[in-house]
């Protein structure tokens, strides 16, 4: 009997033929529920799809290029440089980056380093008291050169390993407390920015057409004055993302300009404008206790007049700026406007089904519903009986 009656679901499932009926309910509830929905489904399209995602329009993201210029001038004294005035090309950093700048804030100089015999920084690897404690030849991971193995003074109280290296070796136990460029706060960035829509062949800079060379010359961006000015103050830039330049000038950090082009082309090109915004890309929280901030060595060469040659090692803590373009520009099309329409229309029908889900399963009349919604038909002549006229074969 299971194999037959399996066998029986099995022949109606393949030979069963559904085809729509439709029965109109007379009913206020049932009417106003199938219009809410109906409501809800055009409110989502005309809304959603077309206003807010403007789904009438194609799209294209922006191809960009990026150049900065840094302006700005500090004066040090310090015992080792004595009064010193430094300009871009003193603490720019290379002089020029890809979408990016560094400027320089703090600073650890190493003077007349030669190559030499001399001690090694003390620390738990180098410390010593004998020379059996120091291997000739051995270079260790944060070593400044290579090992004699002898143990040679240090100061007056310290030992340690005698090194092949750059003497004197970089000390860079005591990071300078303000920084050393506090003054770069106050310096300034002309950040040009071109960009490209090659879908609509749309080609605009940030430097927009009612920008005149002497507005330029004395425009600071502001976010509510003057928003669109293309110089920057690198201290109003670190305050915009809420933190204190002072403070990350120390050990320097990584800060992100965004530039962000949404462009409607339907509408007048002077409204394609950008909008600029500022954040901290270093996690200072994480990275608070492990490697913070942002600095690298460079060293400039020279040599005397018996060829000896000799460099000043820096190494130069700062904050790197990195500038990201981002942006999208649309403009109306037929094909996409069409696709949604039609996808808009089809949807439509999601009335009809979620209605007849409510309809037939949670109203209390949910039977006799049913009942004028399906009707199962056979085939009398397939069962040899009468025909739908009740004529025989």
């Amino acid at each position: 009997m299971a194999c037959g009656g399996c066998c029986k679901e099995v022949y109606s499932c393949v030979f069963d033929y559904n085809t729509p009926r439709i029965a109109l309910i007379k009913s206020r509830k049932v009417g106003l529920l199938n219009r809410v929905i109906q409501l809800a489904i055009l409110a989502y399209v005309i809304g959603w799809v077309f206003v807010w995602e403007k789904g009438y329009q194609e799209f294209d993201t922006v191809v960009s290029s990026v150049t900065s210029k840094v302006k700005g001038v500090a004066v040090t004294n310090t015992s080792e440089l004595g009064s010193r005035i430094w300009d871009v090309a003193d603490y720019i950093i290379p002089a020029q980056e890809e979408n990016a700048f560094f400027v320089m804030t703090n600073l650890i100089i190493t003077q007349n380093q030669t190559q030499e015999l001399c001690p090694e920084l003390p620390d738990s690897t180098t410390t010593c008291t004998s020379d059996r404690d120091c291997i000739p030849g051995f270079v260790g991971t944060h070593s400044n050169g290579v090992q004699t193995g002898k143990c040679v003074p240090f100061n007056k109280t310290v030992k340690t390993c005698e090194v092949f290296a750059w003497c004197p070796v970089e000390n860079d136990t005591y990071l300078p407390k303000p920084a050393f460029l506090k003054e770069a706060e106050n310096f300034t960035v002309l950040i040009k920015n071109n960009i490209w829509f090659p879908k609509f062949n749309f080609s605009k800079r940030n430097i927009l057409a009612n920008i005149s060379a002497s507005y330029l010359k004395t425009c600071v961006y502001d976010r509510l004055h003057d928003p669109f000015c293309p110089i920057f103050h690198l201290g109003s830039i670190v305050s915009e993302a809420g933190e204190s330049f002072q403070d990350m000038a120390i050990q320097g950090g990584v800060m992100g300009i965004q530039i962000k082009w949404n462009c409607d082309l339907d509408q007048r090109f002077s409204k394609c404008v950008p909008r600029y915004s500022f954040r901290r890309l270093d996690n200072r929280e994480l990275d608070h206790n492990v490697s913070p901030g942002y600095n690298f060595r460079f060293a400039k060469y020279y040599k005397n007049s018996n060829d000896v040659e000799s460099r000043t090692l820096m190494k130069v803590y700062g904050i790197r700026f990195d500038i990201l373009v981002f942006g999208t520009a649309g403009k109306f099309d037929i094909i996409p406007t069409m696709i949604n329409i039609g996808s808009g229309l089809a949807l439509f029908g999601v009335a009809t089904v979620l209605c007849d889900i409510i309809v037939f399963h949670f109203f209390k009349k949910r039977y006799y519903y049913r009942e004028k919604k399906y009707k199962h038909v056979e085939d009398y002549d397939e069962l040899g009986g009468n025909d739908a006229y009740g004529s025989n074969p």
